[in-house]
């Protein structure tokens, strides 16, 4: 439907990352006019994968004579980007928590995401002229028939998003959430869920079967246009470069916000769920963590940001990387095997299993990768709770992502 075209890039990746990492459909390998898979795109990497680029935004935050970070990611992402460039690497190594919006490893939010929908749902609302837009948009997508079938509605058409911008080298399995995830647990780092899938599903489903159908029609629309893809292209451009002044303006660029019906869908994504997602990085902070909080970058901006939030709460706020910078590639250690995934719980509960791990140390401090071998002359990271030492310039770019009204809490 044309009048209602809700902001695909934002709630699409919402999801859409997480369908496609549960391994909710399989996309043919060999299919000649398929674009590569991701593990091809990596191949093709080589030692590419050893270099490490700092990208996406990142503030420290402190209280109570205690260090946690804000890291604004994006679920999607690049071969290059598989690893974390060395600020941000630091970041997450001097933290005692990984925080995920969801941990896709998590076995209950498999199941949230993958139960069958109800039938009489299905039928209602993916029927007709909707029903063979979306066959035909799964069929150029190189979604095996039937796959997606039996998922929520919206999730059908969301499944798709993640795989419109692998024609630009962009996968979900290269999200930058399931990215650090796989570097926690190469660490031994526990990683903890600040939502639950349900209340995420809710929230991109909306209030009503009406509204559900609106928003899979305008999903269908973007898709069809080609809209959607230069939408996301140009998203993960904006986050590689860490440029939060352009973020903090989406609204003017996203083509997004036209509408009352677009309006509500971002309050209801964003604002509505950022003060939980805070309360969660907050009580995993009160308990005496370290947290490195890495959400979608969307989350960081505005007065209902959670930089701005936080700020209000009594941290005091540092940008880190918020600046568009130059990149420049850093030569860092092997990556190694990922351990067995653990399993996340929501509310700031230890991971199960991971109580009284022992964890292995270098002579500096640093926690050492169990298993893995450090690339001859890597230097070990100092295990202090200062910001790392090659962060980029503070610039007002991203104390303009804050509230105004936390200003003073910011740090400049």
């Amino acid at each position: 439907m044309a009048p209602l075209r809700p902001a695909a890039p934002l709630p699409w990746r919402i999801a859409a990352g997480a369908l496609c990492a549960l391994g909710v459909f399989a996309v043919p390998a060999h299919a000649a006019d398929c674009p590569p898979t991701a593990i091809a795109s990596l191949a093709k990497l080589g030692g590419g994968v050893r270099h490490g680029v700092d990208r996406g935004m990142l503030w420290r935050i402190e209280r109570d004579g205690r260090t946690s970070w804000l890291y604004g990611t994006i679920h999607i992402g690049r071969a290059e980007w598989v690893r974390p460039g060395p600020t941000v690497q630091k970041a997450l190594g001097q933290s005692d928590v990984l925080a995920l919006e969801i941990d896709t490893r998590d076995e209950a939010a498999t199941r949230a995401l993958s139960q069958p929908a109800d039938p009489g749902l299905l039928q209602r609302v993916l029927s007709g002229e909707r029903a063979r837009r979306l066959e035909r948009q799964n069929a150029e997508a190189c979604v095996p028939a039937g796959s997606t079938a039996r998922l929520q509605p919206i999730l059908q058409v969301t499944s798709l998003a993640g795989l419109v911008a692998r024609a630009d080298g962009l996968y979900p399995e290269f999200g930058v959430d399931e990215t650090l995830a796989v570097s926690a647990r190469n660490s031994n780092k526990p990683i903890v869920s600040l939502e639950n899938a349900a209340d995420q599903l809710k929230a991109l489903a909306g209030d009503s079967e009406a509204e559900e159908a609106e928003q899979i029609d305008a999903a269908l629309d973007e898709l069809e246009s080609g809209k959607l893809r230069g939408q996301m292209k140009e998203m993960a451009e904006v986050w590689a470069r860490s440029d939060a002044d352009k973020l903090a303006r989406y609204a003017d660029w996203c083509d997004c916000l036209r509408t009352p019906a677009e309006q509500r869908l971002m309050k209801r994504l964003l604002d509505d769920r950022n003060p939980g997602l805070a309360d969660g990085i907050e009580r995993l902070h009160a308990s005496g963590k370290g947290v490195f909080a890495a959400v979608g970058a969307l989350h960081m901006i505005g007065a209902q940001g959670l930089p701005a939030l936080m700020a209000a709460r009594g941290f005091t706020v540092t940008p880190v990387l918020t600046s568009a910078q130059a990149q420049t590639a850093v030569v860092m250690p092997a990556l190694s095997a990922p351990e067995p995934a653990p399993r996340a719980v929501r509310g700031g509960k230890a991971v199960k299993g991971q109580k009284g791990q022992k964890v292995q140390k270098t002579q500096k401090g640093a926690t050492a990768t169990k298993g893995a071998t450090a690339a001859k002359g890597a230097k070990s990271a100092k295990s202090s709770r200062s910001a790392p030492a090659k962060a980029a310039p503070r610039s007002g770019a991203g104390a303009r992502a804050a509230a105004p009204a936390a200003k003073n809490k910011v740090r400049r």
